[in-house]
């Protein structure tokens, strides 16, 4: 087996479930009790404003109370430890990666916890509520909007993402669906480079024939025996 040095994870959902952050769409196809179309997409924003930053409101409270669990803090561990290659792509909103102490992150789909004007084109850090249209801490605008990345939007950095998946060595990927495009079709970018594929989920995903090997479990204890693994190599 090729040796392993350079590492690229992508984390979904089913890692923050565990902290009591609520999947992105439930089997009803509900999000919150939100169809998804009604907040998560510009025409919802342009529609109807005052409901989206609401529920991107109620989003940043939860992911504020929140804590991180047991996966999140071996994820910062692997990040603390392993000297090779290391980027962590993650589909979710929430900052709990980096609470744990993971700094080689990168959210794909934004942040709960940071506000975007487009009057400006600035991001700002933001805990407060969005409702009521604040100034835009740069130019005084109301223009503000959540810094999430809705259906119908290109993810964040993709060209960073598949660069590091096409050095890859060894892709991971915990806790999600493998529904969802482009994030689906990673494990076929880095089969196609030649990196060995591992899956760590909950359930069997659409995608798990593709991955070399899939384990399943709850992430807060798979993926710290999974991380205490690979330190020992």
């Amino acid at each position: 087996m090729t040796a392993i040095r350079n590492i690229v994870i992508l984390t979904g959902a089913g890692i923050s479930a565990e902290s009591g952050l609520a999947t992105f769409r439930a089997e009803d196809g509900l999000w919150e009790d939100h169809r998804v179309e009604d907040v998560a997409t510009p025409e919802a924003f342009a529609r109807d404003p005052a409901l989206v930053q609401r529920f991107y409101d109620l989003r940043r409270a939860a992911v504020l109370a929140a804590e991180p669990n047991p996966a999140h803090a071996a994820l910062a561990r692997l990040d603390r430890e392993w000297t090779g290659e290391l980027l962590i792509v993650t589909q979710n909103i929430d900052d709990l990666h980096e609470r744990a102490g993971a700094a080689r992150v990168l959210h794909m789909h934004g942040e709960a916890l940071s506000a975007w004007c487009t009057a400006c084109n600035t991001r700002h850090r933001w805990t407060a509520s969005l409702s009521g249209d604040p100034p835009c801490p740069a130019c005084g605008s109301p223009a503000l909007r959540p810094d999430i990345v809705w259906f119908g939007e290109m993810p964040y950095e993709m060209d960073r993402i598949f660069a590091a998946l096409a050095d890859a060595d060894l892709f991971v990927s915990i806790g999600t669906s493998g529904a969802v495009y482009p994030a689906a079709g990673f494990v076929q970018a880095a089969r196609d480079a030649g990196a060995a594929t591992l899956e760590l989920n909950l359930d069997r995903s659409l995608g798990s024939r593709l991955f070399d090997e899939t384990r399943l479990g709850p992430a807060s204890v798979l993926v710290p025996d999974w991380v205490a693994g690979v330190l020992r190599r």
